[in-house]
């Protein structure tokens, strides 16, 4: 099989179901930031010391490619994707619980940084912020989306935040603090 298809050489790629559509349409969008995303926990992996923030990263991967084949896919296709649920999102929000009980109490705004993979983590955070805004966008120009997609990607960037910071606390990096 070829990579290459030349079927993208005007600005038009193909949605799950058949449907063309341009590149940069709010969809497109939409799932190249989850793209995008999902280097840079790759990225992160391969830059944290924490075998348990490691596997949790690789989860999240192959979470993602969930999340890019539901926003390629319209609800009303009648394709077999895995849509997110529910369970998914509620599934972070445990995570989120158990690693942030064996944090200090943030009392500051604290800076992006500590360790190379709590960095890569905190800007990977920040694309995640960014593939939201695109989904809201493009809930914003249609309707035929899954609504837990949002939600998920909001939690995500949540546990992402909290994962920086176990990082760095449990493997002897350090926390700036904001100065105002």
């Amino acid at each position: 099989m070829k990579i290459y298809t030349r079927q993208g050489d005007k600005g038009h790629t193909s949605l799950f179901g058949g449907e063309r559509v341009q590149k940069n349409c709010p969809r497109a969008a939409a799932y190249g930031s989850i793209d995008e995303l999902n280097a840079l926990l790759a990225m992160a992996k391969n830059l944290c010391r924490s075998e348990e923030i490691k596997g949790i990263l690789l989860a999240l991967q192959n979470e993602l490619f969930k999340i890019g084949t539901d926003l390629a896919t319209k609800l009303s296709a009648r394709s077999r994707v895995s849509r997110i649920k529910m369970e998914d999102w509620q599934k972070l929000e445990s995570e989120i619980d158990r690693l942030d009980k064996n944090l200090p109490p943030l009392r500051d705004f604290i800076l992006p940084g500590g360790l190379s993979g709590a960095a890569c983590i905190h800007l990977a955070r920040s694309v995640c912020r960014r593939a939201e805004r695109r989904i809201v966008t493009l809930m914003q120009a249609e309707d035929d989306i899954n609504p837990e997609l949002l939600r998920y990607v909001n939690r995500l960037s949540d546990l992402l935040f909290v994962m920086a910071r176990y990082e760095n606390i449990t493997e002897g990096g350090e926390e700036l603090k904001w100065q105002k």
